[in-house]
């Protein structure tokens, strides 16, 4: 987002995603663009009526990702496995990761051990470079997974069913064909504009987003923790700090991460959302 360009580089840490593509990812993307330009985080966060709050949280987690990318993209160079052989993030509490589930641990600092439960089960001590690659690696594998990130949302149009050769008859269809049909302007011959339903989402979707939240917000925390100092000399601090406002605002709206999960940088963020 222009709103958040860092001024330096604009190295990403990896490739940036696109977000999901169809009629109503542009719509939403658009809305997102224009309440942003606005200056108004908190009317940005919200969700636009009448819009799906599953649509709202795709197209928005893959711009925090992106944002995220930017982000430590542009400290990669200073964030090594000697600068930071722990992915640490302030005192009081080690923090282990396994499968998305913390132990804690009093020690100086706040650890976070990698593990995804699939590849890795038991949590390993990585150096925060490490820990951010392997972080990365499993949102992108989210994000790719079509299932449960949809690559295209609704208001699909009926010319497009036909492009492919093909027609999906279900009953989310024939509901939207009738609704449009008993609205139909026999002089508009615009077949192409009949909105039609997207891809379900899983289930387990906003569980799936949440984890990716608190996953990202680690980052962050790092970032604060470890190379603040180093985000001042680049005089990029305005644009951490609008991002991270940004982002809070979103995942306390949504109820996205947990307030335990806050706590290495919990009196920041109380300055920003008064609890």
């Amino acid at each position: 987002m222009s709103l958040f360009g860092l001024g330096r580089n604009q190295k990403t840490f990896r490739p940036k995603k696109s977000a999901p593509s169809g009629s109503k990812g542009a719509q939403l993307r658009k809305h997102i663009d224009a309440t942003l330009g606005s200056g108004n985080l908190r009317e940005a966060v919200r969700l636009p009526p009448g819009e799906d709050i599953n649509e709202w949280l795709a197209v928005n987690t893959v711009d925090f990702f992106n944002q995220v990318n930017l982000l430590y993209g542009t400290l990669a160079e200073f964030c090594t496995p000697e600068s930071c052989p722990t992915m640490t993030a302030g005192p009081k509490y080690e923090y282990r990761w396994a499968d998305g589930v913390q132990i804690k641990k009093p020690i100086e600092v706040y650890e976070y051990r990698w593990a995804d439960g699939v590849q890795i089960k038991k949590p390993i001590e990585v150096s925060a470079p490490k820990y951010v690659e392997y972080l990365m690696d499993w949102i992108e594998g989210q994000l790719d997974d079509e299932s449960i990130f949809p690559q295209k949302l609704g208001n699909h149009c009926f010319s497009q069913i036909f492009d492919v050769g093909m027609v999906v008859c279900t009953l989310e269809i024939v509901q939207a064909l009738l609704i449009y049909l008993s609205n139909f302007d026999t002089n508009d011959t615009d077949l192409g504009l009949i909105p039609l339903p997207g891809t379900p989402f899983p289930p387990n979707f906003k569980e799936v987003v949440k984890t990716i939240f608190k996953r990202l917000f680690r980052v962050y925390a790092h970032i604060y923790h470890s190379h603040f100092q180093k985000i001042v000399s680049l005089k990029e601090e305005a644009h951490l700090n609008t991002c991270f406002k940004h982002f809070i605002l979103f995942t306390t709206e949504f109820g996205l991460i947990d307030k335990k999960e806050l706590a290495p940088l919990q009196e920041l963020i109380e300055s920003i959302i008064p609890y």
